[in-house]
């Protein structure tokens, strides 16, 4: 059965003129902001119709904002709170901290900085660790080392992947009217079209066919386990192929962790597709809820970094590399999860299944036909990142981001904005359909969730 495409101006008027009501003083804020600010925000995803929402504080699964509202957010920093908003272990190490007169910033080396290292080297079992501050910056700085060890420089990655605002990785991102063969942003050199290759995610077909043809110019292939376009996890075939072809190549895997590092496990997702890459990026919840991120793996690559060396990569963070409270929190951060991950995870994958088949019946009782990424039962990586899509055939089933964003697979324009906004309006605030559950999120909450999405898909039959 095929679902006819839907004219939704009338339920998105409906939303929006409630939606500003609800939520009118983070209007006037926004106005505010956009007199100073592009777009009235610092980071375009955190920008929707009509507006986006201001916060004024959030603990837990909950989101509280100027105007009142108090929110279930599955958003949870861009996915970084595991635990949920300012957990008390993190808060109180930093309160303690700042009250004993250290924690800012001095730009002079400390213990803390060895110790975080050595702690996360032990939870991903690599070699050597290398600081900066951004996810954007880790992963450019992986594919330095890895074009500068190799002496290549073609990267391999796919399509729908983000992997940082930088030119070695800005090109299909976003599908475009020719498929995801385009760069994504002006101000780039003009190489950058020619050194990035893309391919489809999940399909060893053509990443094999790629490596036939031009694997020996290969530096690398980086890949999310699991994709931040919609959360839909790699086959445990196409991870095993893009570790055999890299390494029978002579190029380097590397699997961008920022999102999914310490998110499954009390590691990196290779531990569980027992997959060892080259080098991984982490960022997110290493850092505890402040910015930290890293790159790790072989001593062989990341020692090009090294001072002495004449031709050497130029690694060299920021100021704030290393910021003494972001590694107190990211190592208090890293040890409760090792600590506790015989509990935290399990309940996570375990709640989230539920998440996940309490959303789609919700939507089926109402004769709307929804699916949630990452089903316990189809997955390696089985756990508490949920996307959330329409099929316009109840035999699609999405392998990839950037066939969630087809729409002549998928509704689209439910997900990307009706959805959005008729779950804030029923306090729920949602990201790629849904987003990241953390350990906080109770059955109480979801079953919110669920009542959420019968409202919102009533709304949406209603005026249909």
């Amino acid at each position: 059965m095929t679902t006819p495409h839907r004219d939704y101006d009338r339920l998105l008027r409906v939303l929006y003129e409630e939606y500003e009501k609800r939520f009118a003083r983070s209007k006037a804020a926004h106005g505010r902001a956009r007199a100073v600010l592009v777009d009235g925000v610092s980071h375009s995803a955190r920008l929707f119709e009509p507006y986006p929402f201001r916060a004024a504080a959030a603990t837990g699964a909950r989101v509280y904002d100027i105007d009142g509202n108090e929110l279930i957010d599955f958003w949870q920093g861009h996915y970084a709170n595991i635990l949920g908003h300012n957990p008390a272990v993190v808060r109180e190490a930093l309160t303690k901290a700042l009250e004993q007169g250290s924690g800012l910033q001095t730009g002079i080396p400390e213990e803390r900085q060895a110790e975080f290292s050595l702690t996360l080297a032990e939870a991903t079992g690599s070699e050597r660790v290398r600081l900066t501050t951004s996810g954007t910056l880790a992963t450019m700085y992986a594919i330095m080392l890895s074009r500068a060890f190799t002496g290549r420089n073609l990267v391999v990655k796919v399509s729908g992947g983000w992997h940082g605002g930088h030119p070695l990785a800005l090109k299909g991102v976003h599908r475009t009217a020719d498929g995801f063969d385009q760069v994504d942003s002006t101000g780039l050199p003009e190489t950058t079209a020619r050194e990035i290759i893309v391919t489809p995610f999940n399909d060893v077909d053509s990443l094999r066919k790629i490596f036939r043809s031009v694997g020996d110019r290969i530096a690398c292939f980086i890949l999310e386990p699991t994709m931040g376009g919609g959360f839909i996890p790699a086959t445990a075939e196409f991870m095993s192929a893009a570790r055999e072809l890299t390494g029978r190549y002579g190029a380097l895997f590397i699997l961008d962790e920022v999102i999914t590092g310490l998110r499954y496990c009390a590691s990196g997702v290779g531990r569980l597709y027992k997959v060892r890459p080259d080098l991984s990026t982490f960022g997110k919840i290493i850092g505890g809820g402040m910015p930290v991120s890293a790159v790790v793996g072989r001593a062989d690559v990341i020692d090009l970094v090294r001072r002495e060396l004449e031709r050497r990569v130029w690694f060299n963070g920021g100021t704030f590399s290393a910021h003494p409270l972001s590694l107190l929190a990211g190592k208090t951060m890293i040890d409760y999860l090792r600590q506790h991950e015989a509990d935290i995870y399990p309940a996570l994958a375990t709640r989230a299944e539920r998440l996940r088949t309490g959303v789609e019946e919700a939507f089926a009782d109402r004769a709307i036909l929804a699916r949630c990424t990452g089903h316990t039962d189809r997955s390696v990586a089985a756990g508490s990142l949920v996307g959330l899509y329409f099929p316009l055939r109840d035999d699609f089933y999405a392998a990839s981001a950037d066939e969630m964003q087809d729409p002549n697979l998928c509704d689209v324009t439910l997900r990307d904005k009706a959805l959005k906004v008729g779950m804030l309006l029923q306090n729920v605030h949602t990201m790629q359909g849904l987003g990241a559950l953390s350990y906080s999120h109770t059955d109480q909450d979801l079953a919110q969730v669920f009542e959420a999405c019968d409202a919102f898909a009533r709304r949406v039959v209603a005026n249909g």
